[in-house]
């Protein structure tokens, strides 16, 4: 079902905070430096009538509604068809905080917002590797607090249909009247959804995902240029970007401003086999050829190796992986991703959700909360 913007009266705390990591561990040796040279390739995807259309999805793969389905308790899922008013985000100016991002829904989509933060920690670990039959696979462990995670299938009228990832305890509603049109409670949540994804996929093969580190410092860039954040920056490239030289593009194109101030890098990847970090530092923006992402800097220099020693260790573990494989099954992936979840640490978090996309088939196999023997596949 498409569905346009409409504006009702709803109060909605919209928490978009991502906390970091905890631990600083000694520097190692740095890994190669590659930074991307500037990308002229035109980043705006055309429109869904123009647009190459998907291939048919697999028969075991779930279709999804516009209506919110229970996946599994703590997981759900929803398709959103139609504007959801990014576009409208970013030609505004973008946002460059998390309370402006709660001020444009508010005006524009949701009616009236309350905002809230929490603060919490999460860890995150990420692999790129080459299939057997010559495709892309990127996997995702999200570690946290038990929460809501659910999964957004997006169909932008202008932009790359996509897959992404929500901690939904990041939004919560209260009682509120709607003026003018109805419009179920399923919606207004994935709405607010929509800005607030922390990894996906989109039907160009295009995989991204936040990873926190922590640091004492924090990013918030100020050039002049149109203003994201964490989340949005997210939702950026996965509606805007077709291959990580677009996606690091766009990212240059932009003000990139970390939730209150904490310490984020993101791990891309595309369907070509290209996989990369974008870290921040001292505002500047630095490009890491890399196929494993965990939760301390990669940049060489007096940042490398901050973060958690425990994320040092994930990383050891995902970077042998690859070096005495050349290429890892979708079965492989996720293995790899259940040596690196958080049961294995005796902590109080757990990887609340794993995903390996494949970046070719544009599927995305789901597991959680450490439970690896069952699954759900969804595709673009």
């Amino acid at each position: 079902m498409k569905k346009g913007l409409s504006l009702f009266s709803l109060f909605l705390t919209f928490s978009l905070l991502l906390t970091g990591c905890g631990g600083q561990a000694a520097a190692q040796p740095p890994p190669s430096a590659n930074s991307s040279p500037n990308s002229q390739t035109d980043s705006t995807p055309e429109s869904k009538a123009s647009a190459p259309q998907p291939e048919t999805p697999p028969a075991d793969a779930i279709p999804l509604g516009d209506n919110i389905i229970e996946l599994a308790p703590g997981l759900s899922a929803v398709r959103y068809d139609g504007d959801y008013g990014f576009d409208g985000f970013l030609e505004k100016g973008g946002a460059a905080s998390d309370r402006e991002v709660v001020q444009y829904l508010a005006e524009n989509l949701v009616g009236e917002l309350g905002l809230d933060f929490l603060g919490n920690i999460f860890g995150c670990s990420t692999i790129a590797a080459n299939s057997p039959d010559g495709g892309v696979l990127f996997g995702r462990n999200f570690d946290w607090n038990a929460c809501e995670a659910m999964v957004v299938e997006a169909h932008p009228e202008k932009g790359y249909a996509s897959l992404s990832t929500v901690n939904m305890d990041f939004i919560s509603m209260g009682a509120g009247g709607m003026m003018g049109t109805e419009l179920k409670l399923d919606q207004v949540r994935t709405l607010a959804a929509l800005y607030a994804p922390l990894d996906g996929m989109n039907e160009k093969g295009l995989a991204v995902s936040v990873n926190m580190i922590q640091d004492n410092a924090s990013i918030s860039q100020s050039t002049g240029k149109p203003g994201i954040t964490t989340t949005t920056a997210v939702r950026l490239l996965l509606d805007k970007a077709a291959n990580v030289d677009e996606a690091l593009e766009l990212l240059r194109q932009h003000d990139f401003h970390a939730s209150i101030g904490l310490v984020v890098h993101l791990a891309l990847a595309d369907a070509a086999g290209r996989s990369v970090v974008v870290e921040y530092i001292g505002n500047e923006m630095s490009v890491i050829e890399t196929p494993v992402v965990t939760n301390f800097y990669l940049t060489p220099g007096e940042k490398y190796g901050i973060g958690t020693s425990q994320s040092h260790t994930r990383y050891k573990i995902l970077q042998n992986l690859l070096a005495e494989n050349p290429a890892l099954t979708p079965e492989d992936v996720r293995d790899a991703l259940s040596r690196v979840s958080k049961g294995n640490f005796g902590e109080f978090e757990s990887t609340e959700w794993s995903i390996v996309f494949d970046l070719a088939d544009k599927t995305a196999r789901y597991y959680h909360r450490e439970n690896y023997e069952n699954s759900w596949l969804l595709a673009l």
